[in-house]
């Protein structure tokens, strides 16, 4: 075999071309990482096939680098939303922050 030419495509030599099926792995959550991708500025969605979740990294300045995941689609949406939620709330000044409302306890309750 050394020395010979051999065609692509062909493990021995008289038996035809063969063809491999390219399996698309994950379809479904692929796909709805692509959708999530498309429909939130300022994040890079994907999916890993080795982890079998969602990850999402800012694509906006930050303090840190912001990179959070989830099992699912939904899931990974609501952190999304509430790391930004948190960094808008930090980065108010600390007059502008509303405060919250203490919390009474009754008398021998504590």
């Amino acid at each position: 075999m050394i020395g010979r030419t051999r065609r692509g495509g062909r493990h021995r030599d008289g038996q035809p071309p063969t063809t491999v099926y390219r399996r698309l792995w994950d379809g479904p959550a692929r796909s709805d990482a692509e959708t999530l991708d498309r429909s939130t500025p300022g994040w890079s969605v994907f999916y890993s096939l080795s982890q079998r979740r969602f990850y999402a990294i800012a694509t906006w300045p930050t303090p840190q680098p912001l990179i959070i995941s989830d099992a699912s689609a939904e899931g990974l949406q609501d952190q999304m939303h509430q790391a930004e939620t948190a960094l808008t709330w930090q980065s108010l000044p600390e007059q502008a922050r509303p405060r919250p409302a203490p919390v009474l306890h009754r008398e021998g309750t504590r």
